[in-house]
């Protein structure tokens, strides 16, 4: 009986002592050294899981109360709970998500998206595989190989989300198995930052070139201005930005198609000014800008009226493409054609419009008046432009006291070579006094809803002193009378 009892006393010993050493695991380093917390704990969950077992062959044995073996339980739960404890802080902190690829596109109606492609490339970690070992239950109930919850975005230099949708998710992200996104952007720009947030919070932002997709092999181009007005015989201008999608080293030549033979085009470098006819992209430069300026001529045509939109393309042609294509300018092209081509293109439009240009023929500018009368001027308004002009006015500062009438007052319309005579009177006051007066003659018109000036011209009224009626006859009277007597002394002198 003694022998049991002590048989028992020594075999509740040794069961309560490795449970009492199963929780001495924790080291105050274990959360900065984590790899060496999770070895740590690996070994004390294998020790407690050995006694629990080692508990419960007692337990049925009848040498180890229930009791007890709960608390061997507690003690085996307890460095579980810590063995995934620091099999998940060796996880988190290896997680990784790398951006493999960002390539820009544009499609025909000139949106721009990027596909971004990105990786899962930490997978658990070699070193923590070993660890934990491939086939163990609770490594593989973990699922170190994924990570959840993977949140995209794009942004720019300021931080603002420049990506529709503004936010991409993914449920999770396996090791080995990269995951492709498709993004518009709201801003057509040559970089980007991507925005990463997954896993247990952990977050990344990585600055990336966008790469062209070379499958397209064309130049996009995007002008800045879409439609344009432009007076005739005068010149309008486009910028546009050209971008290559083409892995080549081509040049491409400039043109614009469906053009009117009456309007000039010319292509040039915004800097330096200098005429191009090709563009080539060389030193890693995908982007170039240029400048086409379409030159108009003076006179509407039937291919140019006035105020209708006249829709052209600008292409930028592979030199390898021009002999397939033929004469580009010599047939009428659209926007499928091109693409079925494989040539970038934009649409541009035109919108003529006339120049107004008034002329005024004032004859008899000066005049001279004796005494009180009124002065009658005629002042011919002309249409010399391209385009019709309306309102037009002729204003006139007459001098201090004098009173001025313009008739008629207000021209309504005054179409292309059109003339319309208007007459200006002037009066003056009746105390007027002898000299001369001056009056600024100024016209004004309406050309498309812009104001436009004639020339200015400059009335001269000249007013002469009142006539002494008396004073001449008196005057008269005396030249008479000495002719006279001159005359009788003559005729006595001959007599004599």
């Amino acid at each position: 009986m003694r022998h049991h009892a002590l048989a028992a006393a020594v075999a509740l010993l040794l069961a309560l002592m490795p449970v009492v050493g199963s929780a001495q695991f924790f080291n105050d380093r274990d959360d900065k050294y984590v790899l060496l917390g999770l070895k740590r704990a690996k070994e004390a969950y294998e020790v407690a899981k050995k006694e629990l077992e080692r508990q419960e062959e007692l337990f049925k044995s009848g040498l180890l109360s229930q009791s007890q073996l709960d608390v061997a339980r507690r003690g085996f739960a307890e460095a579980e709970v810590n063995y995934q404890q620091s099999m998940l802080a060796v996880l988190f902190e290896e997680q990784y998500v790398a951006v493999r690829a960002a390539v820009k596109r544009r499609d025909a109606a000139g949106r721009s998206s990027v596909r971004l492609r990105i990786e899962n490339t930490a997978g658990g970690g070699a070193e923590l595989r070993q660890l934990a070992g491939m086939e163990d239950p609770l490594f593989r109930s973990l699922a170190p190989d994924r990570i959840h919850d993977v949140y995209v975005s794009l942004l720019d230099d300021a931080g603002a989300i420049i990506s529709q949708p503004y936010e991409a998710k993914l449920e999770e992200l396996v090791s080995g198995r990269p995951a492709e996104l498709v993004f518009g952007l709201l801003r057509d720009l040559d970089s980007v930052t991507v925005n990463l947030t997954y896993g247990n919070g952990s977050r990344r932002q990585v600055k990336v070139f966008l790469q062209r997709d070379e499958r397209e092999n064309r130049v996009a181009v995007k002008p800045l201005q879409f439609s344009q007005e432009g007076e005739l015989g005068g010149s309008v201008g486009y910028d546009l930005d050209l971008e290559q999608f083409s892995g080549g080293g081509d040049s491409y030549r400039l043109a614009v198609l469906n053009l009117p033979p009456e309007v000039h085009a010319t292509f040039s470098d915004p800097q330096s000014e200098a005429r191009l006819r090709q563009i080539r992209f060389e030193g890693g430069v995908d982007t170039r800008r240029a400048r086409l300026t379409l030159e108009l001529p003076d006179r509407p045509s039937e291919r140019l009226p006035l105020g209708t939109p006249q829709e052209l393309l600008v292409v930028a042609v592979a030199e390898r493409q021009v002999v397939a294509l033929g004469d580009l300018e010599a047939r009428r092209w659209s926007g499928p054609e091109l693409d079925a081509a494989g040539v970038g293109w934009a649409r541009l439009e035109l919108v003529a419009r006339g120049a107004g240009k008034l002329r005024v023929n004032a004859p008899q500018l000066f005049q001279r008046i004796e005494g009180v009368r009124p002065v009658k001027v005629a002042v011919d308004l002309k249409n010399d432009g391209t385009g019709e002009l309306r309102n037009l006015t002729l204003e006139l500062e007459p001098p201090l006291g004098w009173r001025r009438e313009i008739d008629p007052a207000l021209v309504p319309v005054l179409r292309v070579g059109g003339e319309q005579r208007i007459t200006v009177t002037l009066v003056p006051p009746a105390d007027v006094p002898a000299g001369r007066y001056e009056a600024r003659l100024e016209s004004h018109a309406l050309a498309d809803g812009k104001p436009i000036d004639g020339e200015d011209k400059l009335l001269t009224v000249e007013v002469a002193p009142p006539v002494n009626l008396g004073g001449t006859v008196a005057l008269l009277g005396g030249i008479l009378a000495v002719v006279g007597g001159l005359v009788v002394f003559g005729v006595k002198l001959t007599r004599r």
